[in-house]
């Protein structure tokens, strides 16, 4: 069918930073959003149509949303993927990505071992439970490596390095579940590539080069300061994970690129990602513009690079929750090429993600330049 405008509604299953800049690249599409978090006052509620105030897996309340809207989709791997299944299929509403992606990405042991079966390059992995599966698959796999609760991680949470086989008791005890030990990549850098499946087309936008500490995404340098020969490789690996995903929208998909130049898939997001939130100034068209065409079955935009990108997250700080108030951010106002990003949490928490900054190059500002130049402005931020 030819699109029209105003568009269809579009409901959706969280109401975090993702679901607020979903709703943003939505509205000049002529499409409203109704989101469901259990936040009263969630982030996405300042822009959107509506929020339902119910918890990810309530079924009830999903359907509300369905009766609501023209399409459903996610942006937390927390929604329920067998409420999200029975709601569509009873209401006719489709859901994309299908629940189906959802139910295989929600389970990081049945995530790698889907990715294997297709060829796909992954680290080497074993499931574990007890103290001493995980001793047994210290000996074959070395140490240290990297334990992994299967479900309910993001953000680092639910991983606990293992620097021996003593440790295994205190890290078992510390995912507190089933998990996947996966063997210490030494990789040269970390890497994703954002990727979209539409109705019968599929686009990926340039590689970005990711840094994280403590488990925690803190920028992400577009273009990859990698080999032409590197990014070509991790552009194919994605569209190889593509292949597997089943429903439309954009995927996250983090790598490792090893010291030899070989691509490994870390881990798979079926939503966008903090990754690439450069998009939204760096390229001609979003991620959230794209993942909201994608899921409406519209044709998909264009992912050209507008100019190198940093995007660098704001992070809280301090020992203690508090009221959210950031101040210096004249400084990222006033700053030609940058962009502010605030998310509208009311509560500061260490190291939780409050917004970024973005900024693209001017002139003829080289990358390390620009990377410096984003540190620099980022780091005259600060909460009361």
């Amino acid at each position: 069918m030819p699109t029209t405008l105003p568009g269809p509604t579009l409901g959706v299953v969280g109401g975090g930073q993702l679901g607020r800049m979903l709703a943003e690249a939505a509205g000049p599409l002529g499409v409203d959003v109704v989101v469901l978090d259990p936040t009263p006052d969630c982030p996405a509620s300042a822009v959107c149509r509506d929020q339902l105030v119910a918890d990810f897996d309530d079924q009830e309340a999903i359907r509300e949303l369905a009766e609501r809207v023209d399409f459903l989709t996610f942006e937390i791997e927390l929604a329920d993927q067998t409420a999200l299944n029975e709601v569509s299929e009873a209401t006719g509403v489709p859901c994309h990505p299908d629940p189906a992606t959802l139910e295989l990405i929600h389970d990081k042991l049945h995530q790698k071992r889907a990715l294997a079966d297709e060829g796909i390059p992954v680290p080497e992995f074993r499931a574990v439970e007890t103290a001493d599966e995980l001793r047994d698959a210290i000996d074959e796999l070395g140490a240290p490596a990297m334990l992994k609760a299967r479900t309910g991680g993001y953000d680092g949470r639910g991983n606990v390095p293992v620097e021996s086989r003593e440790e295994a008791d205190a890290a078992i005890d510390a995912v507190a579940g089933p998990a996947m030990l996966e063997e210490f990549v030494d990789y040269e850098r970390e890497v994703s590539v954002i990727a979209v499946k539409g109705d019968d087309e599929v686009a990926t936008f340039p590689v970005g080069e990711n840094v994280h500490e403590e488990e925690i995404l803190r920028e992400t340098v577009v273009p990859a300061r990698s080999s032409d020969a590197v990014l070509e490789e991790a552009k194919a690996v994605a569209e190889d994970v593509l292949d597997l995903m089943v429903g439309r929208g954009v995927y996250g998909i983090e790598l490792f690129e090893t010291r030899e130049g070989e691509i490994l898939v870390n881990e798979i997001a079926p939503r966008p990602h903090n990754s690439g939130h450069w998009t939204i100034e760096g390229s001609l068209t979003s991620q959230f513009e794209q993942h909201a065409r994608a899921v409406l079955g519209w044709p998909l935009g264009a992912t050209d690079l507008r100019s190198p990108t940093v995007s660098k997250n704001i992070l809280g700080s301090g020992d203690e929750s508090r009221p959210a108030e950031l101040t210096g951010v004249d400084a990222v106002l006033s700053t030609r090429g940058a962009a502010m990003h605030w998310y509208g949490k009311r509560e500061v928490r260490p190291l939780r993600k409050m917004g970024h900054v973005t900024r693209v190059a001017t002139d003829d500002e080289s990358t390390d330049e620009l990377l410096s130049a984003t540190r620099d402005l980022v780091a005259e931020l600060d909460f009361e």
